[in-house]
Order: C-alpha cells, then sequence, then structure tokens
C-alpha cells in the first residue's frame, strides 16, 4: 500500500513508528520515498518533497497529482491513502486531533467552471474506498473531503463546500484520488484536523499551533489503519 503526504513534519512521526528507511531513485521530481514491512505488506511513504525553487514543503493538488503518479508507476499499490492534516466544523462537530476517514466521495470546492460539462469535471467526485470497516474497527469519524489549494476559504469556496457536503477541508485529497482512479487503484483518505473553519482564530495560527499535535495523532491512527488493511492488501487486495 502506499501512503502519499504533502509535509515533512506530517510524515515524520509515521516513518519513525514503523521504522521506515529512505530510498533513492531517479526521479525529477522531489519526491521522497520510505519503505517498511507491515505483516504481508510492503508499505510506501511517498512525501512530496520540498519545492526546489521557494524551499517549502510540496503542498497543493499539483505536486501531489505528481507523487500519486510516480509512488503508483514505480511501486504497483494495490491501496493508495491519502494522509495527512486538515480543518473541520465547530458546527459538524470536529474537535482539533480529531482523525477522519474519507466517505463516498472526494470534490474540489474551487474549481468553479460555469460551463456544461465542466461544471461537474470541476467539482471531480473521485470516489472514495468503503471505509465504513476501518471506521467502526478504530472509532474514527467519517466525512466528505473537500480539496483546493488556498488555506483560507472565500464566499464562492463555502457555497460550493456546502452544496457538496464537505466535511473535512484541505488541500491535496481530491488530486491523489483523481490519479488512483485514472490508474484504477482504490483509494481514501485519513486527515487529522489542525484547525477549526468556523473558528475565531486565524486558520494560519490553529494550523502552526496545532500541527505537532495532529501529526503524531494521525501517525498512531496510520499504524493502526495500515495494520487493519495490511493482510488483506497482502492477500491481493482491500477489504473495508
Amino acid at each position: 500500500m502506499a501512503v502519499v503526504m504533502a509535509m515533512e513534519a506530517e510524515a515524520r512521526p509515521i516513518v519513525e513508528r514503523i521504522g521506515a528507511r529512505e530510498v533513492e531513485g531517479a526521479t525529477p521530481l522531489p519526491v521522497r520515498f520510505f519503505v517498511a514491512r507491515a505483516g504481508d505488506c510492503d508499505v510506501v511513504i511517498a512525501v512530496n518533497g520540498r519545492d526546489p525553487r521557494h524551499g517549502v514543503d510540496s503542498i497543493g493538488t499539483e505536486a501531489a497529482a505528481l507523487t500519486t503518479w510516480e509512488v503508483i508507476r514505480r511501486f504497483a499499490p494495490e491501496l493508495v491513502i491519502s494522509a495527512g492534516t486538515a480543518g473541520g466544523w465547530q458546527a459538524k462537530g470536529a474537535c482539533i486531533g480529531d482523525v477522519y476517514v474519507s466517505s463516498d466521495v472526494f470534490v474540489h470546492h474551487d474549481r468553479r467552471i460555469a460551463i456544461a460539462g465542466f461544471d461537474a469535471y470541476g467539482v471531480g467526485r473521485y470516489p472514495s474506498a468503503d471505509t465504513t470497516g476501518l471506521a467502526e474497527s478504530l472509532g474514527l469519524k467519517r466525512g466528505v473531503v473537500t480539496t483546493s489549494n488556498s488555506l483560507d476559504e472565500s464566499d464562492d469556496d463555502r457555497r460550493m463546500i456546502a452544496a457538496n457536503g464537505g466535511d473535512v477541508k484541505e488541500m491535496e485529497a481530491a488530486a491523489v484520488a483523481y490519479v488512483a482512479e485514472l490508474a484504477g487503484v482504490p483509494m481514501f483518505a485519513v486527515k487529522a484536523i489542525t484547525d477549526l473553519v468556523d473558528h475565531h482564530t486565524a486558520t494560519a495560527e490553529q494550523f502552526t499551533e496545532n500541527l505537532a499535535l495532529a501529526s503524531e495523532r494521525l501517525a498512531e491512527v496510520l499504524v493502526r489503519t495500515i495494520g487493519f488493511f495490511a493482510v488483506s492488501v497482502g492477500n491481493g487486495g482491500p477489504d473495508a
């Protein structure tokens, strides 16, 4: 299985917990690969890496799509997980440190294309693998993951989020889902809440303050998630 992550700070706790080692490879991308063994299954942690021009983590949909394509091309996983941090809503019951798994579909809330056919393409609605059994087994919340390339949101974004039933707001998962669907690989997301969108404190301030806590919580759940799927993936396919 492959776990696709955007930020090194998000990935470091899970890499350390499963004892993954970095592997080198000929690629023009800044992506970093870490591999480990879990039961009968090989696990690849694929991290977008640092942007060579700006020297920061390569967050957002473009980097996520490239990383997902490269990890599928190189390692041929039977399951892809988009893992990272995200925003949630107090009004929907989210708390800092909560971990959600995706349900139903992944959507974009910043691709507004008011042309027949292209409007639906902009939203996406890429399928999530069924996480019902995983959520029940691990006691996790489930929700529709909505993606954009901005940390904050505009009024138009808010309207699209509401129309699409978004529960978890982040910057990569819909791009990972798009590539996984093209490749025919089942995919779902695991997201830890760093910030509450409807809180009076600025999103960036919440994110910075809660990143370490959420990343540790994410790692805890990812270890259990990997264990949950390792046997079925190692035997020929995921079964949530």
